[in-house]
């Protein structure tokens, strides 16, 4: 089942709708779906090496702009849609303690978010329900999801054979270690 699923995604990825799809994943992942664009983005620079940064910036652009999906739900919905999915993940207990620390931190919490397996809608829900300034979010949306996404498709670009020959060989290990970098980010989320 694995192996099919990693051969869609390789063929979804050298396909006409691919950048699109990716746009769709980019934007959703970033205020409500649960799955990172880098399950698309990885296979379609394995896929199409030469493409590499069009496909980062289409990743990053549409990140971004779906992150003022998620600002806007914590803005202008937190009670009906942002609270519910946050409570969804279990951190509904926290959020008026988490507010104050947030507002703390400034534009950190955004960065690390936008840099690491950290869930960024939870961020970009935050960001709108504790009033971040929107030009902060903006900025630092763009600086941190922009070094994930060019420094992924940077490192592809430059040793993507060996990549893609190591995924073939041991699907199932990066299966795993991707599995424990996408929990880890939860077991992040529920410290704070």
């Amino acid at each position: 089942m694995l192996r099919s699923l990693y051969d869609w995604t390789m063929s979804l990825a050298s396909s006409r709708y691919a950048l699109f799809a990716l746009a769709v994943v980019a934007f959703v992942e970033s205020s409500v779906f649960p799955i990172p664009p880098d399950v698309l983005m990885i296979p379609m620079i394995l896929a199409a090496p030469r493409r590499a940064f069009t496909i980062a910036f289409v990743a990053t652009a549409a990140s971004v702009i779906g992150g003022l999906l998620g600002y806007a739900i914590g803005a202008l919905a937190f009670d009906t849609i942002g609270e519910p999915i946050l409570s969804a993940m279990g951190k509904g207990d926290s959020m008026e303690a988490f507010n104050t620390r947030f507002n703390d931190l400034g534009f950190w919490p955004v960065l690390i978010a936008g840099l690491t397996p950290f869930p960024y809608k939870v961020i970009t829900i935050m960001s709108g329900w504790t009033g971040m300034p929107l030009m902060t979010f903006i900025v630092t949306s763009i600086i941190a999801r922009g070094m994930r996404f060019f420094l992924v498709a940077a490192l592809l670009w430059k040793f993507g054979a060996p990549v893609r020959d190591f995924i073939e060989k041991r699907l199932g290990l990066v299966t795993i270690a991707f599995v424990v970098i996408l929990l880890g980010g939860f077991a992040l989320l529920k410290l704070l």
